[in-house]
């Protein structure tokens, strides 16, 4: 019972944030995950001005395998590729409201609202390998969840950065996507990754308006889609993230989407691997030589004051989760 509770207290957890809107409980769309199968998804070599660096397109595309499946008659959860760093997960039951939990080897716990569409949606396994438990929650009424299924998996990462190359729930998109294309073209000119991360972030930096009046108004269970934030040119928190993480994954550069607190509003920002330098975090601005909090929302709007006020305060940003 006790258990119980202390699940029901993370479910109905729900934050509003001052700067980026509610961010707890979003639910994944599916576009870029199917019960069949897929391998990467080539491109071709974007034209023009082009450096050294190969700028093909790379997405992964998540499998439900149907090899190492658990599940009843309302919920099924596929960790064929439990190695890669991602579960796909699927609701076939009637409840109207359902809730998908995430325990991971530290014990913290990623709480998705689900999508009801009878479709696997993909989940990653981000906090490394080791024994995670998953379970599917339907709403009783008002705050009351009970479980419909749960499995415990243990997973042995082929590699730790692998699941951050997949779209997954909150960071979505698929070798059609236009802001997979876009990243494309950012990329053409470089010469190696950290130019196209540099390349990106300016472009969204520049390009991206934050929005006030979505992040007074967003609902529980807004997630970003990023052909949209392309489109428009205006976003929150998670679309800045969620769109530059779709563009550098893509790019096979592996891209964390990470949602804590910046001071005391929670928020979304990202980080970046690149090889042999190892996690880019805490960028803001680019100067050739110093990195820091990678964040292009604060990025694009913030006084170079600012900037190197948060700069220089290694506390400020408070890492609570990373997809």
């Amino acid at each position: 019972m006790e258990r119980f509770k202390y699940l029901l207290s993370l479910i109905v957890l729900s934050i509003s944030l001052v700067a980026c809107g509610t961010l707890e409980g979003a639910s994944p769309s599916s576009p870029t995950s199917s019960d069949s199968s897929a391998t990467s998804s080539g491109g071709t070599q974007a034209k023009g001005s082009q450096g050294a660096r190969d700028s093909t397109i790379r997405v992964l595309e998540p499998v439900a395998g149907g090899i190492d499946v658990y599940g009843n008659s309302d919920a099924s959860i596929d960790a064929s590729n439990a190695t890669d760093g991602y579960v796909m997960v699927k609701y076939t039951g009637s409840a109207a409201k359902v809730r998908m939990l995430i325990e991971t080897p530290a014990g913290n716990t990623y709480n998705y609202l689900m999508a009801l569409d009878g479709n696997y949606d993909v989940y990653p396994l981000s906090e490394g390998s080791g024994t995670y438990k998953i379970g599917v929650y339907e709403n009783l009424h008002d705050d009351q969840y009970a479980a419909a299924f749960t499995q415990s998996v243990n997973v042995t990462l082929k590699d730790e950065y692998s699941m951050f190359l997949y779209p997954n729930a909150y960071v979505d998109f698929n070798a059609s996507s236009n802001a997979v294309k876009k990243g494309q073209e950012l990329a053409a000119s470089a010469n190696s990754d950290l130019e196209v991360v540099q390349n990106v972030y300016h472009y969204i930096t520049k390009n991206v308006t934050y929005d006030y009046d979505k992040a007074a108004t967003v609902q529980s269970g807004y997630i970003p889609k990023v052909d949209d934030t392309l489109a428009t040119g205006t976003g929150i928190c998670f679309d800045y993230a969620s769109l530059m993480g779709a563009m550098l994954r893509s790019q096979g550069i592996p891209t964390r989407l990470e949602i804590g607190y910046a001071g005391t509003e929670y928020h979304a920002w990202i980080s970046v691997y690149i090889k042999d330098q190892g996690w880019v975090d805490k960028v803001i601005q680019f100067d050739g030589s110093t990195w820091t909090l990678m964040d292009p929302t604060l990025g694009s709007y913030a006084s170079s004051s600012t900037v190197k006020k948060y700069l220089e305060d290694d506390s400020y940003y408070q890492l609570k989760f990373k997809y």
